[in-house]
């Protein structure tokens, strides 16, 4: 039996059954995920073999910048499951690369 999180059971497990506990990174994160075919390996409840700890993923939404209040209220069809190294590095890496703002600059007049 796979563990689960506390809250909101209803909406997080039909997204890890979607994804077969498995995280669905498919290379958002940076890493090309290679060996296992263009998916990150990591599933859920499994140890990893460099750090030893065990890893748990969450149901968060595919587009890693949607706004915390945003995401709250998504459906289970538009949430992934993502393990925490892959999803803050999908985060950090679309902050980077992201739109940039029409605002004027500082000196644009």
């Amino acid at each position: 039996m796979k563990s689960q999180p506390l809250a909101a059971v209803d909406v997080w497990r039909p997204v890890m059954e979607a994804a077969g506990y498995r995280c669905q990174c498919t290379g958002s994160c940076g890493n090309e995920h290679a060996k296992t075919g263009g998916r990150c390996p990591r599933e859920h409840d499994a140890y990893t073999s460099k750090h030893g700890h065990l890893i748990r993923l969450m149901a968060a939404p595919a587009d890693p910048l949607t706004p915390q209040a945003k995401a709250v209220a998504l459906p289970v069809g538009e949430l992934r499951a993502w393990c925490p190294e892959c999803h803050t590095a999908a985060a950090r890496r679309a902050h980077s690369t992201g739109p940039v703002d029409d605002a004027p600059a500082l000196f644009d007049l």
